[in-house]
Parts: structure tokens; sequence; C-alpha cells
């Protein structure tokens, strides 16, 4: 019994790699994992040439759909990052097969089943090129308060834009909410994006806790 009780009693970490998922699309807001998407690309904003977009599926949006790439020829090519064969992005369209396309993103809303105190996502995105000097953020909330944090900034080198790779990461509070979105100045901005292995660090719940602790004192009292 006490083994039962202390089972989901400890901190869980869970990695979402969108492996076990069918390509295709998978609407404006989509459960995986532990995770609802949602809010996706639902915000005016402007590229760093000044040209701007419109929020959702409009004749000048980005798309609003939550999308799940095979991106075999791209884990060919780069076998380090990530985990073959899917990966997760977002906007207005993909590429069946093997190929893939990299989605536009503007901001996405990750909801967690459970409060957790870290996380972390691997992307990839093209540098330079048109997309230089917009930065991505991941943000953690509890509740409407932020309290943690991680961005990068796109390089602004010139020539032809390349992909790239990274990570972002937050940690050191407890947080029931993550938002990756992108910016360029004080406005939003749509670079591309692909995104893999979501890994989540679920905090046990405090009744569950209470529970173990009356468990160990139960049996304790038992031994004496």
């Amino acid at each position: 019994l006490l083994a039962a009780l202390a089972a989901p009693a400890f901190a869980q970490t869970t990695v979402s790699t969108y492996d076990d998922l069918t390509e295709g699309f998978y609407g404006q807001s989509f459960w995986y994992n532990g995770v609802t998407y949602t809010n996706v690309n639902n915000v005016h904003g402007v590229f760093p040439d000044g040209s701007t977009f419109e929020p959702g599926a409009g004749v000048n949006g980005l798309g609003d759909q939550i999308i799940v790439e095979n991106a075999s020829l791209l884990f060919n090519d780069f076998p380090a990052w990530g985990s073959p064969n899917n990966v997760l992005t977002f906007g207005a369209a993909y590429i069946p097969g093997n190929n893939v396309s990299l989605g536009a993103i503007s901001t996405v809303t990750m909801v967690l089943d459970s409060v957790s105190d870290a996380a972390s996502l691997q992307m990839a995105y093209y540098e330079n090129g048109p997309w230089g000097g917009i930065q991505y953020h991941l943000d953690a909330y509890m509740g409407d308060t932020i309290v943690a944090s991680d961005s990068l900034s796109i390089p602004d080198l010139g020539g032809r834009d390349n992909i790239a790779f990274a990570t972002l990461s937050v940690s050191g509070a407890e947080f029931d909410s993550l938002r990756l979105y992108a910016t360029f100045g004080s406005d939003y901005s749509g670079p591309r994006i692909l995104i893999d292995n979501l890994t989540i660090n679920a905090v046990p719940a405090p009744g569950a806790m209470a529970l173990l602790g009356l468990g160990g004192l139960m049996a304790g009292r038992r031994r004496r």
C-alpha cells in the first residue's frame, strides 16, 4: 500500500517526441502526453523587413494549426538533434513524406496537466537571412505570472538563411503553463521553427505528499 501511495508522489519527467503520431494537421488545440497546445499564432506581428501579418489563418496570417511532421531527411543530415522521426511545428502547411517544412511561430501556449518545476525543448530554426534580429522566448507561468524565462536571438549576419539548432529551458520555480513566442523589437514576429523532445518535470501534488507522510507515520507506529 505504501509503495502504491509513494509512486505518484515523486517528481516525474516526461519527454514528448511525437514519434507515435501520424503526420498531419492536429487542429487549433491538441492534447498530447500531458500538454495541451493552444492559442497558435493568434497575434499581429511584424517581420524585420517591415512587412506585417495578422492573427490566425487569415489572408495575411501565419496559420493557426498544430502540425506533426515526418522529418526523416532532416534527421539523416543532423542525427545529433532531436529524436527521429517526427517533430512538432505550427502554421498552415506541411510536406507529406520524409521531407519537412519549418512552420511559422508567433506564439503557442502549452498548458500542463501537472504543476512542474523544469522544462526544455529542442528547436530547429532558420538563422540569418530575413530572420536576423528576431528573438525566441520560452516563458513559464504560474497562473498569470511569469516565474521563469529563456530566450534566443537569431543572428543577423546577412546572406542566405541556414538551419540552426538550440535548446530553450526554464527551471527554478513551479509553473502550470509554458508560452513559446517570437518578437522583433517590441512587436511579435513570425520566424520558422520545429520542436522536439519537449521535456517536462512534474512535481508531486501536495495531497500526495501528505498521504505519503501519513503512510510513513502509520508504518512507524506499527513498528513500535
